[in-house]
C-alpha cells in the first residue's frame, strides 16, 4: 500500500518543517545544558578553524550516558536563524556509525555576534531543572 501524495505537496514540506522545528525546540528545552555546550562548541570551533560540523560539536561535547547524539541537532538552527553562522555546504562525516553520511558544513557569520554569544551565554551546570528525560512529563 503506498501512501497518499499530499494535495499540496510544499504545504506538505511546510508542515513537515514546522514539527522538526518543533521537535527540536522542546529537545534544547529538555537538554538545555547539553545544547548549551554544543552551541558554545559550535561557536569557539567556528571562531578557530572558520568551519564546522556535527563531527566538531561531537567531539567536543562529552554526553551522558543515556542521552542520545540527537540532542546536538538542537545547536545550529537559533544560531543560524540570528544571523551568527550560515550553511556553506556540506560534507562527509568523519564518524564510522554515521557511514559516510553528509553532515551540514557551518561558517561564521557574524564573528563579533559570536563574541557576544558567548560572552552572553555561559555554560551551564549540569544540575539545570531542564536536564530531566526528553519525554518526562509530555501528556
Amino acid at each position: 500500500m503506498s501512501p497518499i501524495p499530499h494535495p499540496f505537496p510544499a504545504a506538505g514540506l511546510l508542515d513537515d518543517e514546522r514539527r522538526k522545528r518543533a521537535a527540536l525546540d522542546l529537545l534544547a528545552a529538555r537538554r538545555a545544558a547539553i545544547v548549551r555546550r554544543a552551541r558554545r562548541a559550535l561557536l569557539t570551533r567556528l571562531l578557530d578553524a572558520g568551519t564546522a560540523t556535527a563531527d566538531d560539536m561531537r567531539d567536543a561535547v562529552q554526553l551522558p550516558p543515556g542521552v542520545r547524539p540527537v540532542a546536538l541537532g538542537a545547536a545550529p538552527g537559533p544560531l543560524a536563524l540570528a544571523g551568527i553562522i550560515r550553511a556553506a555546504g556540506y560534507v562527509t562525516t568523519r564518524r564510522a556509525l554515521a557511514h559516510t553520511r553528509p553532515v551540514t558544513l557551518w561558517a561564521l557569520a557574524n564573528r563579533a555576534a559570536a563574541l557576544e554569544w558567548l560572552r552572553a551565554h555561559p555554560d551551564l551546570p549540569d544540575n539545570t531543572p531542564a536536564q530531566r528525560g526528553f519525554y518526562d512529563d509530555l501528556d
